[in-house]
Formats: C-alpha cells, sequence, structure tokens
C-alpha cells in the first residue's frame, strides 16, 4: 500500500465518514490527529464535534485552552467536548440509586448507598460509565445532524467494548423481563390465595384488617404496586438496552464509522498496532487508515538521527508488510509543539 503524507489526503478519504475513532499507543500522537482532522472538517464549514475520553485532559492542551465536560463552542463549525470520568461515574450510579430506589425497601437504601459507593471504585466501573456515556454522545451527535463526530480514543479499549455491550445488555435485560413475567405471574397466584373481604363487612373492621395484614405477611407479592416499580425499572434497562443496539449498530456500519489508528515507526507501536488490527477484525471492524507519525527525514547531517532514520526506514518496510491491505500515511517530526488552531490546520494543510 503506497504511502502519503499529508493528513489532508486522510480527511479526503475520510468526507463520507460521518463517525471516525482515533486511536493508538499513548504518546504517537492521536490527540494531535484527532484535533487536526476536526479542525481541517471545520475549515471546510463541515458541522463537527470532537469528543475525548482521554482522562489526562490532553485535548485541552492541543487546543491551548481548557474544556469541560458539557460541549464547548470553540469555532463556528467545531464544537468540543472533554468527556469528565469522575462526573460521568457520578452521574451514572446517580441513575443506578434512583433506578433502584423505586422498588427496594426504604430501610434498605442507607446499605444501598453504601454499597453503590464503594461500587464506583470495582474494577470496570468506570469504563462502564463512560462506555454508556461515550453511547448517548454519539446518538445525541448523530441527531443533532453533525456532519462529522471524531473521537479521540484508543479503539483496542472502548470501540472493542462497544461492539460487545450490545448483545451483553440484550441479554441482561431480557434475563430481568424474565423474571419480572414470573413474578407477575407468581403474584397473580398468590393473590388468587388471599382471603378477600364480603361485600356486606366493613373493609375497616379490625378483623379486616387483622386478615388484611396476615395475607401481606404470607404474600410476599402484596406490596404497594410492585410490578408498577419492577416495570419501571426494567424500562430504564430497555432504554440503555436500545442505546447499547443503536450505537452497535452505527459502529457495524463501514459506511457511516471509521477507525484510524496512529503509530511510530518504533518496535512497540508496531507490534500494539497489529494486535488492534487483528482484534478489529475479529470483531468486523476494519480500520480504514493507519498513520505513521514523529518520522524524519532520511539524510540527516547528524550521526545520531542519521541512525534513527536509516532505523525508521528498516520499520517503515516491515510497517508496509505487516499493514499492507490498510491505507498508510506518514507524517513527519515538527520543529515545534502543534499547539492552537492555526497550527492544527497547517499540519492538514494540503
Amino acid at each position: 500500500m503506497t504511502m502519503t503524507q499529508s493528513l489532508w489526503d486522510l480527511s479526503q478519504s475520510l468526507q463520507q465518514m460521518p463517525i471516525i475513532f482515533v486511536g493508538g499507543k499513548g504518546g504517537v500522537g492521536k490527540t494531535t490527529t484527532a484535533a487536526a482532522l476536526a479542525v481541517r472538517f471545520a475549515a471546510n464549514k463541515e458541522r463537527t464535534l470532537l469528543i475525548s475520553t482521554d482522562p489526562a485532559h490532553s485535548l485541552g492542551d492541543v487546543f491551548g485552552t481548557t474544556f469541560a465536560h458539557q460541549k464547548t463552542f470553540v469555532t463556528e463549525y467545531l464544537d468540543v467536548i472533554e468527556l469528565d470520568p469522575d462526573f460521568i461515574i457520578d452521574e451514572h450510579f446517580a441513575k443506578v440509586e434512583r433506578t433502584i430506589s423505586g422498588y427496594a425497601n426504604p430501610d434498605m437504601l442507607p446499605k444501598i448507598r453504601e454499597h453503590l459507593q464503594l461500587s464506583k471504585s470495582a474494577p470496570g466501573a468506570q469504563e462502564a460509565a463512560m462506555l454508556e456515556a461515550i453511547c448517548r454522545q454519539l446518538i445525541e451527535a448523530v441527531e443533532a445532524g453533525y456532519e462529522h463526530v471524531i473521537f479521540d480514543t484508543a479503539p483496542t479499549g472502548h470501540t472493542l467494548r462497544l461492539l460487545v455491550l450490545p448483545e451483553m445488555m440484550e441479554a441482561w435485560t431480557d434475563g430481568l423481563l424474565t423474571q419480572q413475567r414470573r413474578q407477575a405471574k407468581l403474584k397473580s397466584a398468590a393473590d388468587h390465595l388471599t382471603p378477600k373481604a364480603t361485600s356486606h363487612s366493613n373493609p375497616n373492621s379490625q378483623s379486616n384488617l387483622n386478615r388484611t395484614r396476615e395475607a401481606q405477611l404470607s404474600n410476599p407479592f402484596a406490596k404497594d404496586n410492585p410490578s408498577d416499580r419492577w416495570s419501571q425499572a426494567v424500562e430504564v434497562l430497555s432504554r440503555r438496552k436500545n442505546l447499547f443496539k443503536q450505537s452497535g449498530a452505527l459502529l457495524h456500519d463501514t459506511a457511516k464509522t471509521a477507525v484510524v489508528l496512529v503509530m511510530t515507526a518504533d518496535t512497540l507501536p508496531i507490534a500494539e498496532t497489529y494486535r488492534a488490527v487483528q482484534q478489529l477484525k475479529a470483531a468486523n471492524l476494519t480500520p480504514k487508515a493507519i498513520i505513521i507519525n514523529q518520522l524524519i527525514q532520511a539524510n540527516q547531517s547528524d550521526p545520531f538521527w542519521q541512525q534513527r532514520a536509516t532505523r525508521q526506514h528498516k520499520l517503515l518496510l516491515d510497517i508496509q508488510h505487516k499493514f499492507t491491505d490498510y491505507s498508510q500515511y506518514k507524517l513527519y517530526l515538527q520543529q515545534s509543539d502543534i499547539i492552537g488552531i492555526e497550527a492544527l490546520r497547517r499540519l492538514s494543510d494540503p
């Protein structure tokens, strides 16, 4: 596969792609690449949303400013969101608490809150909350009419999880629905066994009140509208299931979603990128392009840099062999840091 030397060519190949995931090993320049693509699309007057899931908030550093968890207006055609993992996990568990509170015994709520607080630090809790936030942002951005939604995130992590979660959530919710139907049947059977007051008796009489209390003790389903509260909980989960299914459908659509992997011509990034490609292929999500960043010119006057250039040339041959089925783009090491909109625009100039 022939290599080109400009992000311009990449932006042209992604012109019709509404959803773009940019990922790669830490320190290879994926955030700069995602930002440069977003700035290029915005310069072409294409409405673009750039979303970072990096808790280190490096996207703000690239633009030379500070972004918040909310959408920030950067230019007429570019908005940026830097997702805050702490805010997301607090919001996620607050929703979980509200759902559980709808059908849990009030006496158990203090213990439930204590358990949820501890669960925030459980392995995978932050990832699950972040993935749901990514799905929500994706669906909302598409519905808002953005021409491009670019995620600065690692496809080997978040994207692969996004592909698996729809099936997981569907199975989980279907299990809860089955349990709800079983509970409804048991409640109906228990109601037929519950003594009822006769039409001529006083429903507020002491004897009838005693019978009612006995019936409630013998029938654990005879609470205040438990089926209604349980149905509300299942409805919340069903909405989440639909959210993941919608996101999964978009991610599987190769006409709408592109994955761009960024790497450097070094042994470890090459190996990690190769593994990422294999994992993505297994998930039926083929990378659209591979960027080889931080290259240096072939001829150098300094012996150290000449040795580096020679080594990079050999590794480039290995890269061409390993990733022959994918479009490859070369980016050369810049003399200064890429900070600010103008520097990002120059990086993606033709």
